[in-house]
């Protein structure tokens, strides 16, 4: 199949979501598959160019407003690229993308899109682009979401669940897992040590953990940079934890491969529903690492479940977070048997063969039988991965 993922950015920009497109592309790429991908750069001239053997166009940019790309000469390529297309696949939320589609002309590609969490902080922007957004869905042919509680919660999905299924994100478990030896890491090794992985950004709560810390005896590695990590350095500074908190910036694969070694407790700790998922959970779990997280009305309590895999606080508690990590940290069989719980529902549920098979079916089934046959294919490989 010819397949043409369509997204804002995509490797070396960081963010969940370009994880997923990259991992799906490469891997339908390693399947056979013609792999192209569409995306914007930040900032400046467009250019073509080959990322892990799979065609990678980035239109050019004026910048980014709201998290959008201003760019308008990815409509042009998008309906170019869609001519030769079976499949064309948009992530969301991305309004470029949105718009872009509405504004192609029609093709025999198939068009589905995954809904990855939605609009949360743009709420005035909403008001314009809802319609956009619902024309678009209107149109397509499948939804994919990545988990239960996004496609029961989600308002925009409502009208759209009997053309929609759940296709979990994944984590490559030849990769995690992985011991990484000869990694210094900052702490002491007579402390346990906590783990957090991601942006610095406003819905990650990072501020909460930190307010947790003076009541725990645990050092903290804070993997990942943002627009908050000066203010939150200075809050860890304030309440005198300073000297047990390390704020690692971006690292490596192997130093982020060590960190999650090293971790007695993975900590979750966001605030809003943009977190949608947490693949930084499953990443976590993989290590047979507990998993402290937050109740949002997302999928991020269901990848790691209460009391199975690790416990879940409600947001923006920072007492809550600290009785939880402390309890924790206080039991070592529960520690264990949460982690080994954890290891094994990411083998089961959250291997990255187990979702190139599911949406590989749906394809194969938009292209060979047409859009009602695809919610069959999705449980059919689901059942038999």
């Amino acid at each position: 199949m010819d397949l043409l993922h369509c997204n804002k950015f995509y490797h070396p920009e960081i963010g969940g979501i370009e994880q997923v497109v990259r991992a799906t592309a490469e891997g339908m790429a390693r399947r056979g598959h013609a792999n192209r991908v569409l995306v914007a750069v930040p900032r400046g001239r467009g250019a073509s160019e080959r990322v892990g053997g799979v065609p990678v166009t980035r239109t050019a940019s004026l910048g980014v407003a709201k998290s959008v790309p201003l760019s308008p000469t990815y409509p042009p390529h998008l309906g170019r690229a869609s001519r030769s297309a079976d499949v064309v696949h948009h992530h969301l939320p991305n309004p470029l993308s949105v718009v872009s589609q509405l504004a192609t002309p029609s093709t025999d590609a198939a068009v589905v899109a995954t809904y990855h969490s939605d609009i949360v902080r743009q709420r005035g922007a909403l008001r314009l682009y809802r319609p956009l957004l619902h024309r678009f869905l209107d149109a397509l042919d499948h939804v994919f979401v990545t988990s239960p509680p996004l496609l029961e919660r989600s308002a925009h999905l409502a009208p759209y669940r009997e053309k929609a299924s759940v296709v979990p994100l994944s984590i490559d478990l030849d990769d995690y897992g992985r011991r990484v030896p000869a990694v210094e890491l900052p702490g002491r090794a007579d402390r346990p040590t906590l783990l957090f992985v991601g942006r610095l950004n406003y819905y990650k709560g990072v501020e909460y953990l930190l307010d947790a810390m003076p009541a725990l005896d645990a050092d903290l590695l804070v993997a990942g940079s943002g627009e908050r990590r000066r203010e939150l350095e200075a809050r860890a500074d304030r309440l005198g934890v300073d000297d047990r908190v390390f704020f690692l910036g971006r690292v490596g694969e192997d130093r982020l491969h060590a960190c999650y070694d090293r971790a007695d407790v993975f900590v979750l700790p966001s605030v809003e529903p943009s977190e949608a998922f947490g693949i930084v959970q499953l990443e976590a779990m993989a290590y047979g690492t507990p998993v402290v997280n937050t109740d949002l009305p997302t999928g991020v309590p269901w990848v790691s479940r209460d009391g199975d895999t690790g416990v879940t606080v409600p947001p923006r508690d920072a007492d809550a977070l600290a009785t939880a990590i402390d309890a924790l940290l206080a039991d070592a069989g529960r520690r264990r048997t949460y982690g080994q719980r954890a290891r094994e529902r990411v083998e089961r549920r959250f291997g990255r063969e187990r979702m190139l098979d599911t949406l590989e079916a749906a394809y194969r089934a938009l292209v060979d039988e047409g859009s009602d046959a695809v919610a069959a294919a999705v449980d059919d490989a689901r059942t038999s991965t």
